[in-house]
């Protein structure tokens, strides 16, 4: 069941109505221009990498490319490593703080994906670390190519498939990560890379 709504600056704001999550998707929150200029500029200006993750105990490299990006104290573990961030870009930290004024959210740091074609995916997982606190929001920046996005509770077996464009914005509130799963599958059909940015807040630890 879809809800949706009139947004007053960045056109048809998306609500679904899903239990226990809070989803909001506005289909055009960057004009095509804007959209594309972020995504020039941010594949031929930072510093992609393939890094390798532990996957039952083996190093196995990711299906994409990737920077972590934030404030300095904004470690993230993932997947048995440790990422320290690379220091804003311009175009990214201005981003932030745009997508922070729409979602009154405090997103301190970004991790960017570039999947360079249909072949590179993202598997089933939840955002749900424990860098990220409790409820954690994310948000979710779409550049290039648009790409299937897969939404499944992990108890109830409902669903939910999105197709997130360029310049799409998603944002998953509430209990969504521990309450859902999210994946970018394969697309044999995708004809150019895609650029994903998503936001987050690193708590800072407390002594």
């Amino acid at each position: 069941m879809t809800r949706a709504h009139q947004s007053d600056n960045h056109g048809s704001l998306q609500h679904f109505v899903l239990p226990d999550t809070e989803l909001l998707f506005w289909p055009g929150w960057l004009s095509p221009e804007q959209a594309e200029r972020c995504y020039q500029q941010l594949s031929q200006q930072l510093n992609w990498q393939q890094p390798a993750i532990k996957i039952f105990g083996k190093a196995v490299k990711i299906p994409r490319q990737q920077v972590w990006m934030g404030d300095p104290h904004c470690s993230y573990k993932y997947s048995g490593v440790l990422f320290e961030p690379e220091p804003w870009h311009p175009l990214v930290k201005q981003l932030t703080e745009s997508v922070n004024k729409l979602c009154q959210s405090r997103f301190n740091s970004v991790l960017l994906n570039w999947y360079a074609d249909g072949g590179q995916h993202m598997g089933w997982h939840s955002d749900d670390e424990s860098e990220l606190g409790e409820s954690p929001k994310i948000a979710s920046l779409s550049l290039g190519q648009p790409r299937f996005f897969d939404l499944k509770h992990k108890h109830l077996g409902t669903q939910l498939k999105l197709e997130l464009g360029h310049g799409s914005l998603l944002l998953m509130a509430g209990q969504c990560q521990a309450f859902w799963q999210h994946r970018v599958p394969k697309m044999a059909s995708a004809t150019r890379g895609r650029i994903n940015l998503t936001f987050r807040e690193i708590k800072q630890k407390t002594t």
